[in-house]
């Protein structure tokens, strides 16, 4: 039997050309004025997934 694509993984994590998996980063949702430009630009960029998540997710994508 075929494995089925997790789909809220899929929703959550993007997949770069090289094959790298990109997430957001947390502490995003509220409280935005409480933090700093330089933590807000930070917040706001994508980052890579760890390694053992990376293996956790490549399973879930199937």
């Amino acid at each position: 039997m075929k494995q089925k694509t997790h789909k809220s993984m899929k929703k959550r994590v993007k997949v770069t050309g090289t094959g790298k998996y990109m997430r957001r980063r947390s502490h995003r949702s509220h409280y935005k004025l409480a933090k700093s430009s330089g933590t807000w630009k930070r917040l706001k960029r994508d980052v890579e997934t760890s390694s053992g998540d990376s293996k956790k997710i490549r399973k879930l994508l199937g």
